[in-house]
């Protein structure tokens, strides 16, 4: 392979070595500032996590090993500059733990692939206004744009892969944006909007656009050496989710071929042929086909997929599992069907006799494989306590990842059927001055006999005769997981004292099935008691939670089962739900994706009754029933969960006479992203608990 030769092993070894200096400079200094302040090092030391730690918080996300096995690409997500979090790109060699960044403290990228000939890194970067796929040499030089990649807001263009070598490491085959058939919905100053599409709105969060763009996602090739630029793929169906065939000949794609695909979400498995443009249809599925890979010799792909006719554009009640077929579309096959959880994106071992992936199981992300042969059973790889984030398969099966565990952001790790090794850490500065709160599960009977599992994330100051409130966290979703891992919003309430529960009522994966089932039809109903009955366990199990002090909140689903709650009882203190849905109703027509309550309670809403019951289940019908004090947070561009849930909410306590605020921010799409804003609201909410709770006791108080 081209990085084991000496001269760019010479290079990158030279460059990464220098870094290396530079950093342990900087570390001596501070060593050396640190010891000589020893005394106010060691209460520092004593504080927990603060809001404005934020800014300091590292994380390794996106993770690439060379062809040969012995460097690694990964991103690193940052906090410093305004705005948003940014993504950079490193490299490390394996054996050294030598790491460098790629390209200057200035630049940004992401999604980092290696050529097959490991002469080049392929990524989406920028090159002063334009943006695009940027190749450059492992060693940093060579660095050059090569094909400019227009985006679309439209809110469903897909997921998956966005670029993918050809097998000859001469072409990059990437998805791009051309303009639809529809005219633009946004007319001249003074001219009306004419709406024609049922999904007519972007996703919102950049606070540029409310209408979609009517764009449609393409594939095209690009020569590396030329910068010629081909278009593969037109018409009126977005193409996305790219693997160029280890042959060479076909590029694997996933799209939606649906009549009208705006209304029924229902994506399949294509081919189109590299030198002619013909499209192979492989697919035609009652469920939904997400991430496909070839296996190394081409004669099989790996998938992900559901087997329900009716899927959601936004979220999905059905596990996605492991499918495997061969490369004309024949012998589908589920794997690991007794694997009784929610699969994650699948990728093969160099000799293709392995399908990994990773795998959600009470509140951990593990990864598992199976063997390809018929009979392989699923085995355990990673197991240890966290999440399992971008990983990426070697030559002689070692793994590198990105690792979240309950006491640091996802770091870079290394494993080899010989040994572990933790290659980053880079809050390691911030972390030293810092106590990080234990987290301990815990499980209790529900109503109904079903077994809950819940997370309490313990406060700083616990001691002998203390009492402390406690913070209810409820996750979005309905679907997904709370789990063991280390959260800076909860670290960040530790700090003030307060404990955190985070429960996975029904209706969460990682438990099976029929768990997440169990919240068909039922919004706002047993799922709820799990939360209410899961604060009733922790008081009793942790007798120093003052149950006169709990307050609430959860952003999206969660932000909808706050506003619940405190319309049943009156139990919390104080409620922040962020981002919830007040009115199922009015959600269901405003939010840019129309499909979710049909999946969730088995048809639309002027179907069968379902009208009836979403009034039944939403907050603000039993608003007059409200006591607790509220704080509503919302995006102003969430078009996810409309601001009008919210805004409609706030008009209805402050009738009913409830205290209440609404924080709207800026810019803020489904979800609070700038990091600036994060710290705010992390202050705000410690406030506006701080005081709510003084009127009940306050502080840390003696028994």
């Amino acid at each position: 392979m081209i990085l084991s030769s000496s001269p760019l092993r010479a290079a990158v070894a030279h460059a990464a070595r220098a870094a290396a200096l530079s950093t342990a400079r900087a570390v001596a200094t501070l060593l050396a500032i640190l010891f000589l302040a020893s005394g106010a090092g060691a209460q520092q030391r004593a504080q927990g996590i603060q809001s404005g730690d934020l800014h300091r918080l590292r994380s390794v996300t996106d993770v690439q090993l060379s062809p040969d096995g012995e460097f690694i690409a990964y991103v690193v997500s940052n906090r410093e500059r305004p705005g948003r979090p940014y993504s950079q790109i490193w490299l490390m060699e394996v054996a050294s733990g030598q790491a460098r960044r790629l390209g200057t403290e200035a630049e940004t990228g992401s999604g980092p692939r290696w050529s097959p000939d490991g002469r080049w890194i392929a990524y989406l970067g920028r090159d002063g206004d334009r943006s695009g796929i940027v190749v450059r040499r492992p060693d940093g030089s060579g660095r050059r744009l090569v094909a400019e990649v227009q985006g679309s807001n439209h809110p469903l263009p897909g997921t998956g892969e966005r670029l993918s070598w050809a097998p000859d490491s001469r072409r990059i085959a990437f998805v791009s944006a051309t303009p639809g058939p529809e005219p633009p919905e946004a007319g001249s100053a003074g001219d009306p909007i004419v709406i024609t599409r049922y999904l007519y709105r972007t996703t919102g969060g950049d606070g540029t656009s409310y209408f979609s763009d009517n764009r449609r996602l393409h594939i095209f090739t690009v020569d590396i050496e030329s910068g010629a630029v081909h278009q593969l793929t037109d018409g009126t169906y977005n193409e996305h989710s790219l693997d160029w065939s280890p042959v060479g000949d076909e590029i694997l794609f996933v799209s939606n071929r649906e009549p009208d695909p705006d209304r029924y979400f229902n994506h399949d498995l294509f081919t189109v042929r590299v030198n002619d443009g013909l499209i192979r249809r492989l697919t035609s599925l009652e469920g939904v086909v997400y991430r496909p890979s070839w296996s190394p010799d081409g004669r099989s792909i790996a998938f992900q997929g559901t087997r329900r006719g009716l899927t959601s554009s936004e979220t999905t009640m059905e596990d996605t599992r492991v499918w495997v077929m061969s490369a004309d579309g024949g012998e589908r096959r589920e794997l690991a069907a007794d694997l009784d959880n929610r699969h994650g994106v699948p990728g093969w071992s160099y000799d293709g006799r392995f399908v990994y992936f990773p795998v959600q199981e009470r509140g951990n992300v593990r990864l598992y494989r199976v063997a390809t042969a018929p009979g392989g059973r699923p085995e355990p790889v990673i197991v240890e306590h966290g999440r399992v984030g971008g990983w990426a398969m070697g030559p002689r099966n070692e793994i590198a990842y990105a690792f979240h565990t309950p006491d640091d952001m996802p770091q870079l790790y290394h494993r080899t059927a010989q040994s572990v090794r933790r290659l980053t850490d880079l809050n390691r500065g911030l972390l030293a001055e810092r106590a990080i709160a234990e987290i301990e599960a815990f499980t209790f009977m529900a109503f109904d006999g079903l077994e809950v599992e819940a997370f309490l994330t313990k406060p700083y100051g616990l001691g002998e005769g203390t009492t402390h409130p406690l913070i209810v966290m409820i996750k979005g979703g309905p679907h997904g997981q709370q789990g063991p891992i280390f959260d800076a919003r909860a670290q960040a309430f530790a700090t003030e004292g307060w404990a955190t529960l985070m429960v996975n009522y029904r209706g969460s994966t990682g438990y099976g099935q029929a768990f997440t089932d169990a919240i068909f039809g039922d919004q706002n109903g047993r799922e709820a008691m799990d939360v209410l009955q899961g604060t009733d366990a922790a008081a009793r199990r942790f007798p120093w939670i003052d149950r006169n002090r709990i307050g609430v909140e959860g952003g999206s689903y969660g932000g909808q089962l706050s506003m619940w709650l405190i319309t049943q009882t009156d139990r919390y203190a104080a409620a922040i739900p962020r981002a919830g849905i007040s009115n199922l109703i009015s959600f269901n027509y405003l939010s840019y994706y129309h499909d979710y309550l049909a999946v969730e309670f088995g048809g639309f809403p002027h179907q069968g009754g379902i009208m009836d019951k979403l009034w039944e289940r939403s907050p603000i019908r039993y608003v007059a029933q409200v006591r607790t004090p509220v704080m509503l947070v919302h995006g102003l561009n969430d078009h996810n969960v409309p601001r009008a849930e919210s805004e409609q909410f706030f008009i209805a306590l402050q009738d009913v006479g409830v205290e209440t605020v609404l924080v709207l921010y800026p810019r803020a799409g489904h979800g609070i992203g700038e990091t600036a804003q994060v710290v705010d609201l992390t202050d705000r909410s410690i406030a506006w608990y701080r005081r709510h709770f003084q009127g009940r006791g306050g502080g840390l108080t003696n028994r």
